[in-house]
This record gives structure tokens, C-alpha cells and sequence, in this order.
């Protein structure tokens, strides 16, 4: 298609400009746009071949005629933002003169100080008894500004600012925003840039999903996220943002701050990244509100009657928007306006400093004001504010609009004194080389905390210490699960959906369940919770599914339970975070299950799993067809062998890997009990297999061994000379207690068979015992769990696990005697599960030729009887190692 068009009767195309004209003059913009969204329609519907363009001029959104009232005292707010901007940049500065290895970052907050004192002083609800109060995520680089607006306010200490990023000690303030360093002041961990926007529309998705199935009123509420344009080229930015839109997330805004710059250099040198991200929301169908430029630059565009100022905002790409405001008036008047005679006349008459003057938008409170009102006042989609500033604003030769801006962390005297001299800071010559805290007189101080009173106090603020219990049911509701299942095979994941059901149905806290699947419920055999508790989608089901007919047909609900994520691992993380912080962000505890193919969670969320951590989530992670050998026909990429390894680099994860049912009831009332009695911020990953085997009856008293990570399942009552003990996890346990019988038929081999349960946390407690008996070597000596467990054992310990050897590895320390660990190191394969476990030794042969190796080697066979076995078991020296084919 031709960009341009011949104007074949120029007269009409003047008829037609000036009957807009005149609408807009009469019944305003909104008619406009209606008659000529109508003349569009038509001219589609008569066979035109229309262009689409889904950007706006480089201008302005709301123009300066449609500004709305400024509710507060701008001079006030001025001059408390230009001390807020000092301290922010002296906290940094401070602390880098004690050493550099501090860090820090001037230049964001320096870039976007306006945008936050509109929001604290005019937006931002706190959580009170009357309203819910409103989420924000904070830019993580702008950290420092929001600790000085707080030491203002006199919620910080200077004490505490002069430790900032010095946490060990305790009384410091954490880097970027981290819940789990401060409990009380951040809600959201924010700085791994892009997971901030993407967990945030799961936050505002959740908030309708817990106010349309009637755990709170959202009333006006809304979640709020700051964003660096530079940030929004991580995939997570721009992800979901269909989702947000699909959805009509009217509780959703987006700030962006476009101040073009990057941690090395411009975002979008030779383009223009406003007007990409502008394309981008707005063909995903949100609310986009541009704001530019400052009220300086209004009367310039009045009298632009050529068009040709207008012309050059559209053309002049972001590299040299960065390069004007690194320089000065006089380079921005040779430069920008003196490139057309029509722009150049429009300043003839104006200094250089006056033309240094002119802002962005983001710089302009009133306008930033108006934007912000715009954005909450709009209903039925979400809105992202794509706000100009100047990256480093403030810090002239120190660091204004320069390339180098992000890694500036200190400020040599001249630039501290143009700093102080710029924003009129009250601090003397003096005491400029120190850089010191400045605080706030008592008018600008009462003022400060009257605004946020009116919003409802404190911001930011975490709640959680008034989080409700739950009531959780007794072990005994899983009393199916407790016993055998006779004669009949089932898998884990079978007996969890059982669970799963058994506390849907529950009267106390079944309503607060939040079953969620990336789209592979049939595989887990769930689909029956589409009938029972309804798929939830916020426009309810407007179409008959074509198995309506059937019982368990697919049915979606406004007032659904379950979250089906479709093919969105992301998502569903995201989803499972938002449920598993709503005690904090919502005052209700929800127990969010998040179930899914466990090759495709810790490997390909597992960022997300640690902000999960950070965000001291609570709720239950499910990897289901976990292990490599369990998925067999599936292949490398779905065949997990590692993601308990993953899952043991979070602190505050926990994790298992049962084999039998009981054991999932079990720690499944375990975790309700920490989680949601106890409230302890943890979370809890389990393991389940679609294989199917018998299973038995839980022995007598073994709950809390279950729960440790390790119980004897069965003990031979007299154990002969030549005795072992062979330990497996998962599926690869039933191999262990396949490779009992073998050993005892073939060989007069006795075995006791232990389930471990949790290999991670057997590890955890062996290194806890062993940093305690360092630091304390005059003491008690402690002993480890697996230790005591396998204190009066008898003989070589054999364990087999259908994971990494690692798993079964970080046990070694601490378990007595000889140890052999079998595992599944390297990539899957398709096969059946007897072909994978022969290939990675994990079978009952191979196992049971290992427990014949340790007797060799420990003297109670001869060799002639172990030629036998390894001949017998078909076990060959020279098969090469699987880890490296």
C-alpha cells in the first residue's frame, strides 16, 4: 500500500478538516472521534482498504485547555520535593563515601521525583478500615527517594538512611524493595527487571478474581507500577498485557518512565520508544496516556500555526532528544529549533536559559496530576501513562541525560553546590562537602503528613500481622489416603486430586482454595473441578461448549474457582503469587495449588520462584510428572531430574518427593498447618507422578518422620549377616522395594526400605547440626535427623532417586556408614520406564547389584557370589555413562 496519497481535490479534504474542526469547537473531542470512528466503520464495511496506525502524534494526550484543578499547594510541594530529591541523592552519596562498594543510583528517582509526590500526596490509599488500600510497585532503582520521602515524613530515622545497603547488622534499609528484608515497609519485590509488570496484572487480575467470588470489596482500589523504559524490553514487560486488556483490568496503571535512557545508553537511539510502546498498548487494546511536554511548551505550540514544530517532535528521534538535555540552550536552539526557519522564529526572541527551561512532562506536576486522575478515572481497561523525563534531572555535569548517568554513585563539591544552588537546598558551604540530610521545617513536615492522612497514613506500608487463621481440617479428613489402597494401582497424582476435592468441599476453608493449571488439567485429572467449582472468567461463558451435554463439561464462571492459565507457565506463577500474598495484600488468606508439568516450573520460572520467596508467599507449588524416568515417552525437554535441586536454592521453599499417598496427606496438613495456622512464611513444592502402583498403609506413627524427610517403611525384624538398607524417593522408591525381593530371593539378602521423603530438608537439618556444633564446640553436640534415623542400622546404605545424583548427594555427611547414591544425571530420553531406568541405573537391578558392590566391599560376600549377581542383574562395566550421551 502507497504511505502517501495524491490530494486530488484539495477543497474537499479543507471542507472535511474544517467540519472536524468545527465538532471539536461545538461538541467536543469525544463527538469527533465518534463520527469519524463511524466514517471509518463505513468506509471498511463499503470495501476500503483503510491504513491502520495505532500511534498518535508525538504530543501530549490530554491537552493543556482539558487540565484538571490542582488539589494541593504547589509551592509547598515544590519545595519539599526539591529537599526529598537532596536526600535521595545524599543517601547514596553518603554512603559511597564510607566506600564504593555500597552502590546505589541516583539518576531514576532524580528522573521521575514528580511522579512519585503526586501519587503519595495525592493518590496512593494506605490500607485503613474503610478502604483496602492501594498496591504499588516501585521502580527498584528509585529506591532511595522513597527512603528520604519516608525519613521526611519521620517513619526513617537518619540513623537507618546512613545505613542504607548496610543490612547484616540490622536497622539498615535493603538495596531495592525486599519483603523479606523489610516485612513491614515493601510489598512487592521489584528489581528483577520485568517481573515487577507481569506479576503486577496478575496482583490486579487476582484483586477482581477475590472480589467477584466475594472475599473482599475492591471498591476503587487500584495497583499501580512503575516502570523504566528501558525495562520494558524484558518479554515479561509486555507479556501479558493482552491478558490486562481481555480482561478490562480498569484497576491496572502503568507508569512508564520514558526518560529514553538505559543502563549503557539510549533505549531506542534511532526510533522512538514512546511511540513503539504507545503501539504496542494500544493495539493490545489498553487506555494509553501520553505526556510529553511540559506547560512551557503550550504557548509554543499555540503559535505553531505552520505545523512545523509539530512536524519536529514527530521526526527527531530519541538519541538526539537525550543529547539536547546532556547540553544546553544554546545547543538545543542551534540544534531543535533552528533546523526549520519556522521553529527557529518561534524562540527568536526567548534566552538560551529560557529555552533550557522548557521541561517534559513528567517534570510538571500539574500535568502529571491530570494524567494520574485521567488514568484512575478510566473503567472497562487498563491504562499505561508513558511519562518523559530526563534521566539523572537535576544533576547536571554530574549526570543529566549522560550515557554514564546509571553508574553515577557519587558528586564531586562544584556538583553538589549546582545541585544545592539549582533546587535552592538549605545547606551551607560548609557543610556541602558532607552532603547532609536535610529535614523538613514544621509547616512543610505538617503538610507532608496532612496529605498522607487524608490517603489513610503510612504508604508504603506491608500489612500482615493481623492476618486471620485458618481452620484447617484434622489428618483424619484424609483418612482415605491414609489406608491401603488393596488391590487397586493409583498414582500421587491421583491421590493429591482426592485432596484437592476433599478440601474444596471443606465448610471452614474450602471457599479459600484457588486450584490453578497452565492448561493441563485433563493430564492431572482435574477436569471433574470444571463442573464442581467452575473455571473463572470475568465475562462468565457466553457460548455453549461443545460438551455441554456431558457431566463434566468445560464451564466457566464470573464466580469460577479455579484459574486455567493456558499454555502460560508465567502466568500461572504469577497468578499463584498473587493468591499466595493476598493475606498480606488483601487481609484473606487464599491456599493457591498450583499444579504443572514440574520440567516446565523451577527451570522456566524459577526468577519468579524466588520473588515468590522474597514476597514470603504462602501456598502449595505441585511439579506433576515429575522425575526423568516417570514421563517416559515424552522425552528430553518434559523429563524432569533436577527441579528439586532448583527448589532447594530458596531459603524459604519446601520440598518433597513422596511416594505414597499417605505421605502427600501428610505434608500436604503439614503445610496447612505452618502456612495458615502457625503463619510462617514459607511455601511448599511437591512432587507428583502419573505412574500407577499400590499403595500402603501409612505405619503407625510415622507423621512426623514423613515430615523431616525420612522413615523406615519397612524393617525386617531380623536382619541376617549379610543386611542392607536401601532409601528411594518418588516413584524410584517402589524400584527399592522391587530390588528388596530380589536380593532376598537371589541372594538371602535382607533389606530395610526407607522413604525419603525429602532429601532437601534432611540436608537442611544436617548442615543446620553442623554450623551449630562449629560455632558452638563446647556444647551439647547435635545430631542430625538421618543421623539418629539410621543410628542402629545395620549395614551399606543404597539410596536411588529418579533425580540428579546431587539430590540424594547432600545427605553424605551425615549418614553412617558406606553410602551409595544412584541418580538420573543427564538429558532424557523417550522410552518406556523400564528402558529409561535400566539406561540410568536406576531400576531394582541396578539398585540391587549397588547393595551387592557395598556387602563386597565390606567383606560379607565373597567375589565369586558378587560375579554371580552382577552377571545375574545383567549389570555392564563398559555401558557408557548416561550422563554423557
Amino acid at each position: 500500500m502507497r504511505s502517501t496519497f495524491e490530494d486530488i481535490d484539495p477543497i474537499e479534504s479543507l471542507e472535511w478538516q474544517e467540519a472536524v474542526e468545527d465538532v471539536i469547537a461545538r461538541d467536543g473531542a469525544d463527538r469527533a472521534h465518534y463520527l469519524l470512528d463511524k466514517a471509518v466503520q463505513q468506509a471498511r464495511a463499503s470495501g476500503a482498504t483503510l491504513p491502520f496506525s495505532s500511534t498518535t502524534p508525538y504530543q501530549n494526550t490530554i491537552p493543556s485547555d482539558d487540565q484538571e484543578l490542582f488539589p494541593g499547594d504547589l509551592d509547598m510541594e515544590w519545595r519539599i520535593r526539591t529537599i526529598n530529591r537532596w536526600n535521595a541523592m545524599a543517601t547514596v552519596v553518603r554512603r559511597n563515601k564510607v566506600s564504593s562498594e555500597y552502590g546505589g543510583h541516583i539518576a531514576s528517582f532524580a528522573s521521575s521525583a514528580v511522579m512519585y509526590d503526586i501519587g503519595l500526596n495525592h493518590f496512593w490509599r494506605s490500607k485503613s478500615t474503610i478502604h483496602g488500600g492501594d498496591l504499588v510497585f516501585f521502580q527498584g532503582h528509585v529506591i532511595p527517594g522513597i527512603y528520604a520521602r519516608s525519613f521526611m515524613e519521620g517513619r526513617l530515622t537518619e540513623e537507618q538512611m546512613e545505613n542504607f545497603r548496610s543490612e547484616v547488622n540490622g536497622g539498615g534499609l535493603s538495596s531495592y524493595p525486599h519483603p523479606w528484608l523489610m516485612p513491614d515497609y515493601w510489598q512487592f519485590p521489584t528489581v528483577s527487571m520485568g517481573l515487577g509488570p507481569l506479576m503486577a496484572i496478575y496482583q490486579a487480575r487476582f484483586m477482581k478474581y477475590m472480589h467477584n467470588r466475594g472475599h473482599i470489596d475492591m471498591a476503587d482500589r487500584k495497583v499501580w507500577v512503575f516502570l523504566g523504559d528501558g525495562e520494558m524490553d524484558e518479554p515479561e514487560s509486555r507479556g501479558a498485557i493482552d491478558l490486562a486488556a481481555r480482561e478490562g483490568l480498569d484497576n491496572l496503571i502503568f507508569v512508564v518512565n520514558c526518560n529514553l535512557q538505559r543502563l549503557d545508553g539510549p533505549v531506542r537511539g534511532n526510533g522512538k520508544i514512546v511511540q513503539e510502546l504507545e503501539g504496542d498498548f494500544r493495539g493490545a487494546g489498553w487506555n494509553v496516556i501520553k505526556l510529553l511536554w511540559g506547560k512551557g511548551w503550550d504557548d509554543l505550540l499555540e503559535k505553531d500555526t505552520s505545523g512545523k514544530l509539530r512536524q519536529l517532535m514527530d521526526e527527531t528521534v530519541d538519541g538526539d532528544y537525550q543529547t539536547f538535555k546532556s547540553k544546553d540552550g544554546g545547543y538545543i536552539r542551534e540544534h531543535f529549533f533552528g533546523k526549520y526557519p519556522e521553529t527557529a522564529a518561534l524562540v527568536k526572541d526567548w534566552s538560551d536559559d529560557q529555552i533550557w527551561a522548557l521541561r517534559r512532562g513528567g517534570h510538571d506536576p500539574q500535568k502529571v496530576y491530570t494524567a494520574f486522575k485521567r488514568a484512575t478515572d478510566t473503567k472497562d481497561q487498563p491504562t499505561c501513562l508513558l511519562v518523559k523525563t530526563v534521566k539523572g534531572y537535576g544533576m547536571g555535569s554530574a549526570g543529566e541525560g549522560q550515557n554514564t548517568t546509571h553508574q553515577q554513585k557519587k558528586m564531586a563539591e562544584d556538583q553538589l553546590r549546582a545541585f544545592r544552588d539549582r533546587f535552592q537546598i538549605p545547606v551551607s558551604d560548609e557543610d556541602l562537602p558532607k552532603a547532609p540530610f536535610v529535614k523538613l521545617n514544621n509547616a512543610q513536615k505538617s503538610y507532608l503528613l496532612d496529605q498522607r492522612k487524608k490517603l489513610g497514613g503510612e504508604f508504603p506500608k506491608r500489612e500482615w500481622r493481623d492476618t486471620p487463621n485458618l481452620e484447617i481440617p484434622p489428618l483424619s479428613k484424609f483418612e482415605t489416603q491414609l489406608k491401603s489402597t488393596g488391590g487397586r494401582e493409583i498414582s500421587t497424582t491421583m491421590a493429591f486430586v482426592r485432596i484437592l476435592t476433599t478440601l474444596l468441599r471443606d465448610k471452614n476453608i474450602g471457599k479459600n482454595v484457588v486450584p490453578i493449571v497452565p492448561d493441563e488439567s485433563r493430564t492431572f485429572g482435574m477436569e471433574g473441578l470444571f463442573r464442581s467449582v467452575g473455571i473463572y472468567n470475568p465475562m462468565g461463558q457466553n457460548y455453549t461448549p461443545e460438551d455441554a451435554d456431558q457431566m463434566m463439561f468445560y464451564k466457566e464462571s464470573v464466580n469460577g474457582q479455579v484459574l486455567q492459565e493456558g499454555i502460560n507457565e508465567a502466568g500461572a506463577m504469577a497468578d499463584w503469587i498473587a493468591a499466595a500474598t493476598a493475606y498480606s495484600n488483601h487481609g484473606v488468606p487464599m491456599i493457591p495449588f498450583f499444579i504443572y508439568y514440574s520440567m516446565f516450573g523451577f527451570q522456566r520460572v524459577g526468577d519468579l520462584a524466588w520473588a515468590a520467596g522474597d514476597s514470603r508467599a504462602r501456598g502449595f507449588m505441585l511439579g506433576g510428572t515429575a522425575g526423568r524416568t516417570t514421563l517416559n515417552g515424552e522425552g528430553l525437554q518434559h523429563e524432569d531430574g533436577h527441579s528439586h535441586i532448583l527448589a532447594n536454592t530458596i531459603p524459604n521453599c519446601v520440598s518433597y518427593d513422596p511416594t505414597f499417598q499417605h505421605e502427600v496427606a501428610v505434608i500436604v496438613h503439614h503445610g496447612l498447618q505452618r502456612m495458615y495456622v502457625d503463619q510462617e512464611d514459607v511455601y511448599f513444592y511437591l512432587t507428583l507422578m502419573n505412574e500407577n502402583y499400590s499403595h500402603p498403609d501409612m505405619p503407625m506413627g510415622v507423621e512426623d518422620e514423613i515430615i523431616k524427610g525420612l522413615y523406615r517403611l519397612q524393617a525386617v525384624k531380623k536382619p541376617g549377616k549379610k543386611h542392607v538398607n536401601l532409601m528411594g524417593s518418588g516413584t524410584i522408591l517402589v524400584q527399592a522395594l522391587k530390588a528388596a525381593e530380589l536380593l532376598k530371593d537371589d541372594f538371602g539378602v535382607t533389606a530395610d526400605i526407607w522413604s525419603a521423603t525429602s532429601f532437601n530438608e534432611l540436608a537442611r537439618d544436617c548442615q543446620d547440626a553442623a554450623r551449630h556444633n562449629r560455632l558452638n564446640p563446647l556444647a551439647d553436640e547435635q545430631v542430625p535427623f538421618v543421623a539418629q534415623q539410621l543410628a542402629k542400622s545395620k549395614g551399606p546404605v543404597i539410596a536411588a532417586t529418579d533425580y540428579m545424583k546431587n539430590f540424594a548427594e547432600q545427605i553424605r555427611a551425615c549418614v553412617p556408614g558406606r553410602y551409595t547414591v544412584l541418580g538420573t544425571d543427564g538429558f532424557g530420553r523417550s522410552d518406556s520406564r523400564e528402558n529409561l531406568r535400566r539406561f540410568f541405573e536406576v531400576d531394582a537391578n541396578h539398585i540391587a547389584a549397588a547393595a551387592m558392590v557395598d556387602l563386597y566391599r565390606e567383606g560379607s560376600i565373597t567375589r565369586k557370589v558378587l560375579e554371580t549377581a552382577l552377571a545375574k542383574y545383567e549389570i555392564d562395566g563398559a555401558k557408557p555413562n548416561p550422563r554423557l550421551v
